[in-house]
């Protein structure tokens, strides 16, 4: 048989595919109908392993693929049952609340904390969010979540994640500790520098200061120096201040350039970090959910049930809407056997129904699930 005639034939059962499955899913409208009047549950999965052990048994070598198809087809089903269904979740009230109060453009002005002194980088990032603002200035990330907590600022700015040096851990942690909204983030080209007392040279240095994710993306150069005390601070622009004041030639702090200036350092070794690549993304959280004008970035932490092909399900969720997925990195839970959780960024808008649908279906199916906020980035 010629190629012409067997791609004619499968355009011909494409089209009664296509036939059947707009058959199958106005079926599923009807059955969210009736989940909706007797206040059922979407998700049915003992039916759904049922008609999954019967079509891998029917479908012989290609079970397989039968599996997946199938698994596809319920995921779209639900989604479209989410759609439809007037019952809303934890995630959908706090989408709705956000909603509700934001649409607006972001504000250059208010209140913000940040972590560390004049000259650090979250100073910059915001400056970057809010070009206005008025910087609150405090000595953890902690302090950043109990000054937005508490009211005393309006926004908090947190490092999240470095190019090099992966995700701020604490952070995360923070955001998972308390119920706090990420409405703005900002990428930083960061450039490291190693800074002395006017006049020193490098090989008079034997302490070096600096904020430990700093030191993380310095490792190649610190992993070269020999007899050389490395000392972790809460950020570079802090280290930066400590030489200045102890007036040691034999101190040196891993900073930025513009700290050189504001503390009287001078740049005594300008190669110090392991990648001239180097971008680290900042959050900006406020106390209440809310969504400005043109979020299209989601943010959400995940914790699955430890059996085989947990996380392909929820990757199927978001592969059969098509949403874009650019980050996903799992992260050890302490104390547990071998369980994760998992940080997820997505390229959507939470006014999509289809999404909304999606991040209802992942509530009901993860174990554990956190929605940290729907923004733009700068």
């Amino acid at each position: 048989m010629e190629l012409s005639e067997v791609r004619t034939r499968i355009d011909a059962v494409d089209d009664q595919l296509l036939e059947l499955f707009l058959e199958r899913m106005a079926l599923s409208e009807e059955v969210a109908a009736y989940k909706n009047e007797h206040h059922l549950p979407i998700l049915n999965k003992s039916r759904e392993r049922e008609i999954l052990a019967k079509v891998t048994q029917r479908a012989g070598d290609k079970e397989r693929y039968a599996y997946h198809l199938y698994s596809t087809l319920f995921e779209l089903a639900r989604s479209r049952q989410a759609e439809l269904i007037s019952v809303p979740t934890r995630v959908a009230k706090r989408i709705m609340a956000a909603l509700a109060v934001g649409d607006e453009i972001f504000p250059q002005t208010g209140t913000v904390a940040c972590q560390g002194v004049e000259g650090a980088n979250s100073q910059v990032a915001c400056d970057r969010l809010l070009p206005r603002g008025s910087i609150v200035y405090v000595k953890s990330f902690g302090a950043v979540v109990s000054a937005v907590e508490s009211g005393l600022c309006k926004f908090g700015v947190l490092p999240i994640e470095n190019s090099s040096n992966g995700s701020v851990r604490a952070v995360y942690q923070l955001l998972q500790e308390h119920e706090l909204s990420v409405v703005r983030s900002a990428r930083l080209c960061i450039r490291h520098e190693l800074l002395a007392l006017p006049g020193v040279k490098q090989e008079e240095i034997t302490e070096i200061y600096s904020h430990e994710q700093a030191i993380g993306q310095c490792s190649r150069f610190l992993g070269g120096l020999k007899d050389i005390k490395v000392i972790p601070c809460s950020n570079t622009a802090m280290a930066a201040k400590m030489v200045a004041e102890s007036g040691s030639r034999h101190a040196a702090a891993i900073s930025s350039h513009p700290c050189a200036a504001l503390y009287g350092l001078e740049c005594i070794n300008s190669a110090v970090q392991d990648n001239d690549n180097n971008y680290t993304r900042f959050i900006c959280i406020a106390k209440d959910p809310i969504v400005y004008a043109g979020a299209n970035k989601i943010s959400l932490i995940i914790a699955l049930d430890n059996k085989p092909g947990a996380l392909y399900e929820v990757l199927s969720k978001l592969a059969a809407l098509d949403i874009d997925m650019t980050k996903l990195e799992s992260c050890p839970v302490a104390g547990s056997d071998f369980e994760f959780i998992f940080f997820l960024e997505l390229e959507a808008s939470v006014k999509d129904p289809s999404v909304l649908a999606c991040l209802e279906e992942l509530e009901r199916s993860c174990a554990q699930f956190q929605f940290l906020g729907g923004y733009a980035e700068v």
